[in-house]
């Protein structure tokens, strides 16, 4: 998913999100601030040339508020502000609704939503993942929180534990799934239809692999 400059919208059939207060919104701001200036950093001189103190320059943020809120260069790419949007449009799913039909139907919305508003930062991370080898580690690393915070969700509903085995096999295929089609479309040039690749990824979850 992306970040976006303003609060993050609720996908289709999500329950509307709270507003923030004045605090949040402010430190939303800070860190869409900070990644907007990352990307257009990186996209003027590249991504090992871009150091922390020329981010927080053109963030106009000092070093420091940077390391705040990102642990290092690479979270700054990769991390954005869609998991609450993802989290609420997956509890919002029918309780005796297949898993996978749920965690599908989440995905595509999160995704369309995500293409809509940051197309172009969807494709320069995109880019990145596939040519810095440390943004694809981190991006394996970083997936684990929102394993757990879809773990939750079907658990809540399951009347399971979230440290449930077979609960967490399942969100952990679903993120792999789209992490290799993330991959697979930026080392194909970014051509074809990402929506379709995903729900084509589901299809081979739900039907098995045909040879």
């Amino acid at each position: 998913m992306a970040a976006t400059s303003h609060t993050p919208a609720t996908a289709p059939g999500a329950q509307p999100q709270p507003p923030l207060g004045l605090r949040e919104r402010k430190k939303l701001r800070t860190r869409v601030a900070i990644r907007k200036a990352t990307y257009r950093l990186i996209a003027e001189q590249g991504y090992d040339a871009t150091t922390i103190e020329q981010i927080a320059e053109a963030a106009e943020v000092s070093p420091s508020t940077v390391f705040r809120y990102f642990a290092t260069k690479e979270d700054i790419v990769l991390t954005d502000e869609y998991d609450p949007v993802m989290e609420a449009s997956l509890r919002s799913r029918p309780a005796d609704e297949p898993p996978l039909l749920s965690v599908r139907v989440m995905m595509i919305e999160s995704l369309s939503s995500f293409i809509d508003m940051e197309s172009e930062e969807l494709r320069q991370r995109t880019r990145l993942m596939v040519e810095v080898p440390a943004i694809r580690a981190r991006m394996t690393e970083t997936m684990s929180d929102t394993a757990k915070l879809l773990s939750k969700v079907l658990a809540d509903r399951s009347g399971r534990s979230a440290d449930d085995l077979q609960i967490r096999v399942f969100i952990a295929a679903v993120l792999g799934a789209l992490r290799e089609v993330t991959l697979y479309w930026g080392e194909q040039g970014q051509t074809g239809d990402l929506v379709a690749m995903i729900n084509e990824a589901m299809d081979t979850l739900e039907g098995g692999l045909l040879l």
